[in-house]
């Protein structure tokens, strides 16, 4: 399959600065007018091990990972080793020229060609060696050096002018030693037009700046790759809103403390992945008896257990969909893009106030390290996420749990007012007393679940991309999305009639927004990132619809368009 843009792979060990050069080449091609698309891939240690930072890059949509690298930036010599059989026909490679020797005829099948750059003379100190491979690359794309010089001023601006001074001599020098060498790979194509700013996000930086807008005033978290950035973030472009983040001693606190803390009145976040998930799961219990809003984001990690922390997976539906004991209604959210995780963000909170139950927000080690060059988003079609009353009308009367056709109990904030609020996390009385009285019992469970009836009413359906009655649909969810859409482009080129339907909200699940569709496509095969198919199995479950292929991949790496061609190959 021919891929189009410009695949750039940054190759090395933690510690070298790859990150850097990385984030720094993203912001000048997304600020020149690219398109920009970022795969992370580290290893579980601060120091050493094999890591890179990938960019698809080019002037039109620059959607999914790719297997192909154009151009690969070395930092040392295991990068080499690892990803040269995955260059491109001439290929490009830049590399300290230390490391150019003896590359010839590992390259000659690939035709690519070496840039053995004098990184020890560009960069006077080692520190700066990353500095001068960004210039070198810069030029070798025939990046804007201005572009290019004004980022770095910016990235080390608090580290004063003389450090400033010093790294753009080194990006100077080495943007300057690539010209007059001729390259085989050509300039990308000029950028196309673009109106306005857009902004570098990745996938967990969207997910805080959606709950900064719902108005988040309380973040509890334990650290837990890949979700810790989502409360950084918070610290971060919270400040000055009143939001508290708290750091707690472990993952069954940070969930209990935003118990209290919505039950208090606050709008409440507890970002997490797998294993600290499966310790919060008696705290989402007492928030569905409780019945106060919550708002979870859990980044998938490959498990069991610690599993391979730094990479990514889809296997934490099932779990999801049944965390914590009893009966209680919920919502679930799978973002497919940067800006999902963000809308959907919100969306969870706006629900999880209005229907007073938990809200889940499942994303993966891909899309929370995914960067990508977004649009500013539309906060004015954003609903204003309720809160609750602080002195309802007759306090003296106040129950919180007093019987509502639609199950929603009036919410009203302890200690603000004169109403007496009780809560209670055994089975209770609408005074919120505690009971054992079987008729009550009977009359809050239906309470309860009658609001799930009211979250399936507001259930997004899944969109389809493509054609109705397909040869083939690919059904998927969350961060598969962008891989799925790809292939189906390219089966579409080969004259198959192919669809895409990527569910973006995975619970409640109502047929009739989806099963037409499904019925009436000649091949459904859901494409996912685990080992059973856990959308597959959910929709049989549901709906008594077995799909007629599977395609999973769950190695850890991110699913691109050539993995799920070739998955394909023996389904359709």
């Amino acid at each position: 399959m021919a891929e189009s843009g410009t695949s750039i792979l940054i190759g090395g060990e933690a510690g070298q600065g790859l990150a850097t050069i990385g984030r720094l080449m993203v912001m000048a091609l997304a600020r020149t007018g690219y398109d920009v698309h970022v795969t992370q891939s580290y290893m579980s240690r601060i120091r050493g091990g094999h890591n890179t930072f990938a960019i698809r890059t080019g002037p039109g949509a620059a959607m999914a990972p790719t297997e192909q690298v154009d151009i690969l930036v070395a930092l040392n010599r295991e990068t080499l080793d690892l990803h040269i059989p995955e260059l491109g026909p001439r290929g490009l490679v830049v590399v300290d020229e230390s490391l150019a020797v003896d590359l010839a005829e590992s390259l000659a099948e690939v035709r690519a060609e070496v840039l053995g750059a004098p990184f020890g003379a560009l960069a006077p100190k080692p520190v700066l060696a990353n500095v001068a491979a960004l210039g070198v690359l810069g030029s070798a794309v025939c990046g804007d050096l201005t572009v290019l010089e004004g980022l770095v001023s910016e990235a080390f601006a608090r580290k004063g002018p003389e450090v400033v001074g010093e790294n753009l001599a080194v990006l100077r020098a080495a943007f300057e030693w690539v010209k007059g060498r001729d390259l085989a790979l050509a300039c990308m194509p000029p950028p196309p037009e673009r109106a306005g700013k857009r902004m570098v996000l990745n996938g967990n930086e969207a997910v805080a700046l959606g709950a900064l807008a719902a108005g988040c005033g309380f973040c509890s978290f334990y650290p837990m790759t890949p979700s810790t950035s989502v409360a950084l973030t918070l610290i971060d472009k919270g400040r000055g809103s009143g939001l508290v983040v708290e750091q707690a001693e472990d993952e069954i606190a940070a969930a209990n403390m935003a118990v209290g803390a919505s039950f208090a009145g606050a709008r409440c976040l507890v970002p997490t992945s797998g294993g600290g998930f499966a310790l919060m799961t008696e705290a989402v219990s007492l928030a569905g008896m409780l019945e106060v809003p919550l708002v979870f984001v859990l980044a998938q990690r490959p498990g069991p257990a610690t599993g391979l922390p730094t990479r990514t997976e889809q296997a934490d539906l099932d779990m999801v969909l049944s965390a914590g004991h009893g009966e209680f209604p919920r919502a679930v959210f799978a973002p497919g893009t940067v800006e999902e995780c963000f809308y959907l963000t919100h969306r969870a909170f706006d629900l999880a106030a209005r229907w007073q139950s938990p809200a889940f927000v499942l994303t993966d080690q891909y899309l929370a390290d995914c960067y990508r060059a977004v649009e500013p988003f539309d906060l004015d079609v954003l609903p204003e996420v309720p809160g609750p009353m602080l002195d309802p009308p007759d306090p003296g009367s106040y129950r919180r749990y007093a019987p509502a056709p639609d199950g929603v109990s009036p919410w009203v904030a302890p200690g603000f007012g004169r109403a007496l609020v009780r809560s209670d996390s055994d089975e209770h009385s609408p005074d919120g007393r505690l009971t054992e009285d079987l008729k009550v019992r009977v009359e809050m469970v239906e309470k309860r679940l009658a609001k799930g009836l009211g979250i399936m009413a507001e259930t997004l359906p899944p969109v389809l991309y493509g054609l109705e009655a397909p040869d083939a649909l690919l059904v998927c969810w969350g961060s598969t999305l962008s891989a799925v859409l790809e292939a189906s482009e390219a089966l579409v080129e080969r004259g198959v009639r192919s669809a895409v339907l990527h569910f973006a909200q995975l619970w409640p699940l109502k047929e009739d927004q989806f099963m037409p569709l499904i019925e009436s496509a000649r091949s459904v095969v859901c494409v996912e990132g685990n080992a059973t198919g856990q959308l597959a199995r959910l929709l049989r479950r549901e709906t008594g619809f077995e799909v007629h292929g599977r395609v999973l991949r769950f190695d850890g790496l991110p699913m691109t368009a050539a993995y799920v061609l070739r998955g394909l190959e023996s389904i359709l």
